[in-house]
């Protein structure tokens, strides 16, 4: 397992980018470069990247490839595919989006996400953009979520079959799919489940956490690691059976503070692991 998370310092060079993750004792990192970054520059990053030990988790596509909108729909599309080019030039272990939403926000809910005719709309999106890239050295996932699919492991699998392509693959973050009371308290069967339907696919996670209010009526709140229901123990365990650089990726905290104490959280988890093993 290699963690990694944002970075707050002048990552303007290899050097100061590979110094940055070393402070953090980061093994694992976001892309830190665009798109529109030149040959040279990539492969100066990608190559600091390998002389240092460090895995490159992903490169975020976040986008709305599904919107109902067509304009939106293309340029999504095409924004896609770059990052896609991206993530294959500096050597990502992914290229990651969510799968879209049918409605006006680009990562909501709505009536149709969960319909059979979304299905075969983000099956056909998902060949568009991995048929123009044709990756070599990297995968394109959408992450888990909790009113789009892939919304279970269950919905990953069908996805995968009948994407059917080899550099499709998984992101997974299991609190987007704690979506409901029941999950929330059998999470660690949950998370078991999909490492057990998915787990050779998966390529790089998000980690965070949920925590389930009691003021009614349901209402699931995203919280740092180790403050919310997620059974940080299984997760880990189970990252650890595959491979030994499969990166578990920090997000969405509010500054620097908050990302130590999420980072010091899992790496104690994991302490303890290895402890009892």
């Amino acid at each position: 397992m290699r963690l990694g998370g944002p970075l707050f310092g002048d990552v303007s060079t290899p050097e100061l980018w590979i110094a940055e993750l070393q402070k953090k004792e980061y093994r694992a990192a976001y892309c830190p470069v665009g798109a529109d970054a030149d040959e040279a520059t990539v492969q100066a990053y990608r190559n600091a990247a390998q002389a240092a030990d460090i895995v490159i988790a992903e490169v975020g596509a976040w986008s709305n490839p599904i919107s109902p909108d067509p304009a939106i729909r293309s340029a999504a599309i095409t924004h896609c595919q770059n990052q896609l080019a991206l993530a294959d030039r500096i050597r990502a272990r992914c290229c990651v989006n969510i799968a879209g939403s049918r409605g006006q926000q680009w990562d909501g809910p709505h009536p149709v996400n969960l319909t059979d005719e979304t299905f075969d709309l983000i099956v056909e999106t998902v060949q568009i953009i991995i048929d123009a890239v044709r990756p070599k050295h990297t995968f394109y996932a959408l992450e888990t979520m909790p009113w789009i699919f892939p919304d279970s492991p269950e919905s990953y699998r069908r996805l995968i079959q009948a994407i059917d392509r080899p550099t499709f693959a998984v992101h997974l973050d299991p609190a987007n799919l704690i979506n409901c009371p029941s999950r929330y308290y059998e999470n660690a069967h949950l998370i078991r489940e999909c490492f057990r339907l998915l787990g050779p696919h998966i390529k790089s996670c998000h980690a965070k956490d949920i925590h389930l209010q009691s003021h009614m009526t349901v209402h699931l709140d995203e919280v740092r690691p180790g403050l919310g229901g997620m059974d940080y123990a299984v997760f880990l365990r189970e990252v650890e059976r595959l491979d030994p650089i499969t990166p578990i990726m920090l997000e969405h905290l509010p500054n620097e503070h908050e990302y130590d104490l999420a980072a010091m959280y899992v790496r104690g988890i994991s302490a303890t692991l290895t402890q009892s093993q």
